[in-house]
């Protein structure tokens, strides 16, 4: 690993929960071997966007939303028949484009298909996910958006903490919508609905309503 990328480390390394560091004139090189070492850490989210990085430390409030959310659509996957796979914070990167990504979510759904029994994604030659989640509790992922675009990602999902605000990828900008392209049964206000119930119930009471909802769609 070069200086560079070992200074990034250590200085990551010290970062608090919720904080934010931004970084110029960082090389492809530099972010793949800052990727090997830390990318895979739970509690970190890199991006990178043509020599700039972005790190992102994380809350137990914002994994709490994280989780609730992946939970909610593994039931819907479940419940209704629906072959959604997730591969979690993934890092989603194309060396051509030089571009990459942590969201806080993935889901493949049209894609799913392709993807089939593949442990590892290939993003240089697989297709992206069809869904991509943010949770800006403590941060904005809206600069990531140009990111997903390049990367060909179909739809984001945003939760702020107040509603969850969905966008669909047209003609290489990110538009909001009314409901999923990929789960069309799904609305923002919908799923705005029942995160707001996170703040009187726990994650088990909240995915038990969302199973009586489901229940009314079969």
């Amino acid at each position: 690993m070069s200086s560079v990328a070992t200074a990034l480390v250590e200085v990551i390394e010290r970062l608090p929960a919720d904080s934010t560091l931004t970084l110029r004139n960082v090389s492809w090189t530099e972010y793949e071997a800052l990727l090997e070492n830390v990318g895979d850490a739970s509690g970190l989210r890199i991006s990178y966007d043509g020599g700039t990085l972005h790190v992102m430390t994380l809350s137990s409030e914002h994994e709490n939303y994280n989780r609730l959310i992946e939970a909610l659509v593994r039931l819907l996957s479940t419940k209704l028949r629906i072959r959604v796979l997730s591969f979690g914070s993934s890092t989603i990167r194309k060396r051509a484009e030089d571009k990459g990504s942590e969201p806080d979510g993935c889901f493949y759904v049209q894609s799913a298909a392709a993807i089939g029994k593949k442990l590892r994604i290939d993003f240089g030659k697989d297709p992206p996910p069809d869904i991509v989640v943010e949770v800006d509790i403590h941060h904005e992922s809206l600069f990531k958006f140009p990111v997903f675009a390049a990367l060909g990602i179909p739809e984001v999902w945003r939760f702020d903490g107040k509603a969850l605000l969905m966008y669909n990828l047209t003609k290489g900008e990110y538009v909001p919508a009314e409901s999923s392209r990929a789960l069309p049964m799904l609305t923002s206000s919908t799923l705005t609905e029942f995160l707001a119930l996170g703040q009187h119930k726990d994650q088990y009471d909240i995915v038990l309503a969302f199973e009586a909802w489901l229940d009314k769609l079969r």
